[in-house]
């Protein structure tokens, strides 16, 4: 067994005082060259640790898939204006964005957030902003109201009926709700019978709006096989399989 020397194994005995067995200087560089060597070891070993840690995550990074492309959207049933606002119109019971927009998202099985999302869907000017807001299963809403009137949001959808009653600006805490089913709700205004917003609810945390012309950019995506859909409008949802690997640039259109 090893003689213990500052806390150091060292292979040899050290110098004995009594007997004036040993040497002194030999061993007490035998045993200064082993704590030194030592104390390399532990100090390689701790700059591997730390630099595992920064390198990890670039290299994860790197190795998500993107996905990018174009939904082509139905014509605009409005005159462009110079500040656009979307709203929700209904035709023949199908309800949309007007101009249109879609929601792409990729569907798939997907780890649940540790901590549930916060997002927000304001009136102001007597209307909803956004229009249409996309979030994941179990996302808490706000309802901020910004206007110098009641408003009273309710919904008789399916995946989530409330009513949040007559509220001001100044209501604390902000009215909200959380939406833990999959599907699509419609929002009204009990008070201003014209204002309508849509909330869509997916079972997915990659999802993104497309800009006014349709086009879309997915990135942070997980390898493996999913399906990417494009939703348009309460009755048409377009999709596309996919199957991602590492450091993938994937590009699909939606006709």
């Amino acid at each position: 067994m090893p003689w213990r020397c500052r806390g150091v194994a060292c292979r040899r005995p050290p110098y004995d005082v009594k007997t004036g067995v040993g040497k002194r200087r030999p061993y007490a560089r035998q045993c200064v060259g082993t704590a030194q060597r030592e104390i390399g070891v532990r100090l390689h070993r701790y700059v591997l640790a730390v630099a595992w840690i920064f390198v990890l995550p670039a290299s994860t990074a790197l190795a998500q898939a993107t996905i990018e492309g174009r939904v082509i959207l139905p014509k605009t049933r409005a005159t462009p204006v110079v500040n656009q606002r979307y709203e929700i119109i209904a035709k023949g019971g199908v309800l949309s964005t007007n101009p249109p927009l879609a929601v792409v998202y990729l569907e798939g099985s997907f780890p649940k957030p540790a901590v549930p999302a916060v997002a927000q869907l304001t009136q102001k000017g007597l209307t909803f902003i956004p229009s249409i807001l996309p979030i994941q299963i179990g996302t808490k809403v706000e309802f901020p109201n910004l206007d110098d009137t009641y408003h009273n949001i309710f919904s008789f959808s399916p995946p989530k009926r409330f009513d949040l009653g007559r509220y001001r600006s100044d209501e604390k805490p902000v009215p909200s709700q959380t939406f833990d089913v999959a599907g699509l709700v419609t929002l009204r205004c009990d008070i201003h019978e014209h204002m309508r917003a849509l909330i869509l609810i997916i079972d997915s945390p990659h999802f993104v709006m497309t800009d006014p012309d349709g086009n879309f950019r997915l990135t942070g995506l997980p390898p493996g096989r999913y399906t990417l859909k494009a939703w348009v409008d309460s009755r048409t949802t377009r999709e596309h399989a996919v199957e991602l690997s590492r450091d993938t640039a994937l590009r699909v259109d939606f006709p």
